[in-house]
């Protein structure tokens, strides 16, 4: 077990950024950055005891400043997207960025994704830690009130990367975090032979600019249902309007038996590699995202991008657009109140 500290460049005024290596007893690595709290680099092995890296990610901090689709980030103050990135709160109404015309996403073009964080390590039982703390002001991107974030990584001895978020602020405002590593188990150009299981029956359906409507959508006889384990490509290129809208999965499913505490959601399995990751969290939602523009973002050789379909991300979260939606479970935060969240992946093979 280990934690070592390395520069890994600069910001464009001169600040350092830090990239942190934790590795675990078993030889699992993770590699964090003080900016956006990106998770550049995570090594697991296969069945045979074969380590590779099964994030997408860059090696130089410019590539993540002028292409990164939020490659492994820590994503806030609010992850996903708010409707023509405006909402009502205390009937006052907030105007955001629309950073992904019409709509506000991910914080925004300051966000905390975009951020230098500071960064602490630390050696626990469980585990090497990276503890990130933020200070957000009020009316960053627009939101209201002072918010202060911390979140910590820990590279457990069991092979999980845990990810426990808090947050507290001094005026009534919205939080919702995330993680935006893209995972590919395989190494390869797709994961579409990825087997993907949900633990849930219901989406929450979107317009043409991935806004939720607010409905409800069964996933019986849709493509939607991954309720047992089933390859990515089964039906990802069906006719289903939905996929259309969005040139494949990027949709919020709706957990079964949400309470707040931490359980079981979902899984990805390459079959292949026999690779497995679980995920657990406290949280309502899971937006399934696969890749589906990775085809317009450059690589660091010169003329070479990514590939569509090239990795899936698994976040875990509250629903999109949820200030605008009263019906989904809430994401405000009180002056005084205490935000908590937890989500852990876990790595294995079979």
């Amino acid at each position: 077990m280990y934690i070592l500290k390395n520069k890994f460049g600069q910001l464009e005024n001169g600040e350092p950024v830090t990239l942190f290596t934790l590795k675990n007893k078993n030889g699992l690595t993770a590699k964090i950055m003080s900016y956006g709290g990106i998770l550049t680099e995570l090594w697991t092995p296969d069945r045979n005891g074969k380590f590779i890296n099964i994030v997408l990610g860059y090696k130089k901090i410019e590539s993540y400043l002028k292409h990164s689709p939020y490659f492994g980030a820590t994503i806030g103050r609010y992850a996903n997207r708010i409707a023509k990135g405006r909402f009502k709160l205390n009937n006052k109404t907030y105007r955001l960025a629309t950073n992904n015309p019409p709509n506000h996403l991910h914080g925004g073009p300051g966000g905390l994704a975009l951020q230098n964080w500071q960064a602490k390590p630390a050696e626990t039982s469980a585990g090497p830690a990276l503890i990130l703390s933020s200070k957000s002001p009020d009316g960053a991107e627009g939101f209201p009130g002072n918010l202060t974030t911390t979140v910590t990584y820990t590279l457990t001895h069991k092979n999980e990367l845990k990810i426990e978020y808090h947050a507290v602020t001094d005026q009534t405002t919205v939080v919702n975090f995330t993680h935006h590593s893209y995972f590919n188990l395989s190494g390869k150009d797709s994961v579409l032979d990825h087997v993907l299981q949900i633990k849930s029956d219901r989406i929450t359906p979107t317009d043409k600019t991935l806004i939720p409507t607010g409905n409800y959508l069964h996933v019986h006889n849709t493509p939607f249902d991954f309720r047992k384990p089933t390859p990515i490509d089964a039906r990802i290129f069906d006719p289903h309007i939905q996929l259309k809208n969005a040139s494949g999965y990027d949709h919020n499913w709706v957990l079964n038996n949400w309470n707040g505490r931490l359980q079981p959601v979902g899984s990805l399995h390459d079959p292949e590699s026999g690779r497995t990751v679980k995920v657990t969290t406290t949280e309502p939602g899971l937006q399934i995202y696969t890749g589906n523009f990775l085809g317009e973002i450059p690589t660091e050789k010169k003329g070479v991008k990514f590939k569509n379909y090239q990795a899936v991300c698994l976040e875990t979260q509250h629903f999109p657009d949820s200030p605008n939606k009263s019906h989904f479970p809430s994401t405000v935060l009180k002056a005084g109140e205490v935000f908590k969240s937890e989500t852990v992946y876990g790595f294995g093979v079979r």
